[in-house]
């Protein structure tokens, strides 16, 4: 039994491969420890509610 995706888990997906694919060329570009730290460092911003609030000097 298929089930059919709805809208919004159809653009869960679309974003999970977008990821993915961001993922592999920054491992490809700056290795394993570069790649992690940067995704850490985002979904610590996310939680922090930071993402979008940039500092001005």
């Amino acid at each position: 039994m298929q089930t059919e995706l709805t809208a919004e888990d159809e653009s869960k997906d679309e974003f999970f491969e977008r990821l993915a694919k961001l993922s592999e060329e920054m491992v490809a570009k700056h290795g394993k420890d570069f790649s992690m730290g940067a995704l850490v460092l985002a979904a610590r911003w996310i939680a922090e509610n930071r993402v979008g609030k940039l500092k001005t000097n």
